[in-house]
């Protein structure tokens, strides 16, 4: 399962070689994957359950336009039911395709670091790590651990300040609030000392939405300080 045009703002297409997942930490409360597995049966036979999706591995080998690749929106590769060698063959694809740009992004930050030494880094693969709290900070700590070209936190859907992050090693952060129906806020002043942290760290800060319903206050509307802040980070082509 793949799309070839993205409506996430920070991406251009996504690549689904699983799908389905469990919850870990109050970011996944309100999960907008296990939603569009509900939404579409036949597309999701096993619903939210985490599965393979071995059909999927090789749609990147026919995309010759380079993308950039959001890896798994609707699953988490590092699940402890994902085995070892299904990373490695997704990896794999990825060694094979340096034309496309990866983000893959996981809440099992554990096992990721465990992985890490196994995998293969070459610069088209950025890896990343969501923290909705300062609870879960630590999980940039095992990020911090694994050698990827560019190293990102997501702080989507952001619960609550994220003050004083060790952001050593890191070059991008995303932010955005929550934006379902019954969606916790998010103040401005959480993502106004986020931008502040990364310019201070120089990290680049892309701030994705600031959350709300029916309006999630993305796209223009995302907006401190009177402007928008969508900065990528820079890297330079090779292999790590």
């Amino acid at each position: 399962m793949a799309a070839d045009h993205s409506g996430i703002e920070w991406t251009e297409a996504t690549w689904n070689p699983t799908s389905g997942c469990t919850k870990v930490s109050p970011g996944c409360d309100r999960c907008y994957a296990e939603r569009v597995t509900k939404r579409f049966p036949r597309t999701f036979p096993n619903g939210f359950a985490l599965t393979l999706r071995p059909q999927s591995l090789e749609i990147p080998l026919h995309w010759r336009r380079p993308r950039t690749i959001f890896v798994n929106s609707m699953s988490d590769l590092f699940h402890r039911d994902v085995p070892d060698a299904y990373v490695q063959e997704v990896f794999d694809v990825m060694v094979r395709t340096p034309q496309h740009t990866y983000q893959v992004l996981t809440k099992r930050a554990e096992r990721l670091a465990r992985l890490a030494r196994k995998l293969p880094w070459p610069s088209n693969v950025w890896m990343g790590v969501s923290v909705e709290s300062p609870k879960y900070s630590w999980r940039i700590d095992y990020l911090r651990r694994v050698p990827a070209a560019v190293r990102f936190i997501s702080a989507e859907p952001l619960l609550e300040p994220l003050p004083g992050l060790d952001l050593t090693g890191m070059h991008w952060l995303i932010a955005g609030g929550e934006s379902q129906t019954g969606c916790r806020p998010a103040d401005d002043e959480w993502f106004r000392d986020l931008r502040d942290q990364c310019a201070a760290a120089g990290v680049a800060f892309f701030l994705k939405q600031l959350g709300g319903h029916p309006s999630k206050r993305g796209g223009d509307a995302a907006v401190v300080d009177g402007r928008r802040w969508i900065d990528l980070p820079v890297i330079t082509r090779g292999t790590c």
